[in-house]
């Protein structure tokens, strides 16, 4: 997994919006909603506009008009605290209605969601007396009994792929199929939101599992411009974030043997006290505009680099000129003719 955090809660909103996307219009996302102060704060409300309305898909089958969601990370914990927790703040939601009962208990519902079975949770149901569970889909499974409001715990790990690639999709263990299955679910996504959404459940799978982002780079799966287009921008990040970084090692590198050099010659001459000031606040400017200098550079060099990187990939691909040429013109700002040099279809 990268070195930095993934950002698994983006990724689930997006996730959840695309498994329900035929009721879009009757469901309305809260995200992160606050109970009165922020330290209580619901991860996920899903209000029914419309309480008629009966969802078919097996993770909103048991949603009524207020729908509590807590998202845990595949390194998140889920406990008997977590169960009560996620239930006490569907209380307070209950309660915080402007008027009595303007929210009815038997119109709010829980779920939790997470990638693997909570053994540990399982057990404390069974150990303890007054507990219900049951599976009546792959990965789903209802709590009932000593439960305030209707519960289900979604095992992401167990729900079929084909049903719910989008929260199949939040996991660092991905394996290449499972991959091109996800392409190729958003690759048949034609609305720009969805296409929005998609990019955000691609952006947590590809950094949950970096061997994806290898393989497509190194053309192991053939992506086609749309899907191109969906990455370029993660990519532009990265490129950009890389170049910036080695730019500043290097001026740091040069300013300081610049530093050293200096103040050894100015040591023969000055006392050691008013050399070491002089040279500091030199190197400290000298450094400064070297970093800028130097980094601007390498981002252009960097930019030009991947610019060529990304017409010779797709050529490799097979995409014809004009495709090529639309795509670097949209992702890297670029004139017509700029394109076309690039493309060596202008003689310089």
């Amino acid at each position: 997994m990268s070195e930095k955090k993934v950002q698994w809660h983006p990724g689930f909103a997006a996730a959840l919006d695309l498994e329900l996307r035929d009721y879009r219009e009757f469901l309305q996302y809260e995200k992160e909603y606050n109970l009165n102060t922020k330290p209580l704060e619901i991860d996920l409300l899903v209000v029914k506009k419309n309480a008629k309305i009966r969802i078919d898909n097996e993770i909103g089958r048991i949603f009524r008009g207020h729908n509590i969601m807590e998202y845990k990370s595949p390194d998140d914990s889920l406990n008997i605290d977590t169960f009560y927790k996620l239930s006490a703040y569907a209380g307070l939601y209950k309660a915080y209605g402007k008027t009595v009962d303007e929210i009815r208990a038997d119109d709010v519902t829980v779920s939790l969601v997470r990638e693997r079975r909570p053994e540990g949770l399982f057990r404390y149901f069974r150990e303890h007396g007054g507990y219900s569970l049951s599976n009546p889909y792959p990965g789903i499974y209802y709590v009932e009994g000593k439960v305030l409001f209707p519960t289900q715990i979604i095992v992401t790990g167990e729900l079929r792929t084909e049903d719910h690639i989008w929260l199949k999709a939040l996991s660092g263990r991905m394996r290449p199929q499972d991959m091109r299955r996800l392409f190729e679910y958003v690759l048949r996504l034609s609305g720009k939101y969805d296409r929005e959404l998609a990019d955000s459940v691609v952006d947590v799978s590809v950094r949950a599992n970096e061997w994806s982002r290898d393989m497509l780079m190194k053309g192991e799966e053939k992506m086609s411009g749309a899907l191109l287009e969906i990455m370029m921008p993660q990519v532009k990040i990265e490129a950009r974030e890389m170049a910036v970084g080695m730019a500043q090692d290097m001026a740091k590198d040069i300013a300081q043997d610049m530093a050293k050099d200096m103040a050894q010659d100015m040591a023969k001459d000055m006392a050691q006290d008013m050399a070491k000031d002089m040279a500091q606040n030199m190197a400290k400017d000298m450094a400064k505009d070297l970093m800028k200098g130097m980094a601007q550079d390498i981002a252009q060099q960097a930019r030009r680099q991947g610019i060529r990187d990304t017409v010779s990939a797709l050529r490799s691909l097979r995409h014809d000129d004009d495709e090529i040429k639309r795509v670097i013109m949209a992702q890297y700002d670029l004139t017509d003719q700029d394109a076309e040099e690039y493309l060596g279809l202008k003689l310089k």
